[in-house]
């Protein structure tokens, strides 16, 4: 089995274009929604992404709503912590097909590294 893991170096999850993120709404309360779309630059990746290196400089102090884990799924998206795995696997696939692309090297890093994990 498959077990998710972050990659470095990636940050697909930085692009937060609130356009290709329509139910933002939906499972975000009304200030963290208001934050979230402070965080959004003019070009759809946060303002607290570096290019250069492809990190965050909050991470130690990112939002509740930037971070993987059992707690913050459940709350968020009604995920039991028992499905968090293949949901957040699912997830990072889609958001690396939509950033960088299904065949990009971020996409086989993250295939990889998942595939590792077994």
């Amino acid at each position: 089995m498959a077990i998710w893991s972050c990659i470095s170096r990636c940050g697909a999850c930085c692009h937060l274009d609130p356009a290709e993120r329509p139910d933002l709404d939906k499972y975000l309360s009304a200030s963290e929604l208001q934050l979230y779309l402070s965080m959004v630059g003019k070009d759809g990746w946060c303002i607290n992404f570096e290019p250069g290196t492809r990190t965050c400089k909050i991470y130690a102090e990112r939002p509740r709503f930037c971070r993987v884990a059992p707690e913050v799924f459940r709350d968020l998206y009604d995920i039991a912590p028992a499905e968090l795995n293949d949901f957040a696997i699912a997830c990072c696939e889609q958001q690396i097909d939509g950033v960088y692309g299904e065949t990009s090297l971020e996409k086989l890093q993250f295939e990889r590294t998942i595939a590792g994990s077994n």
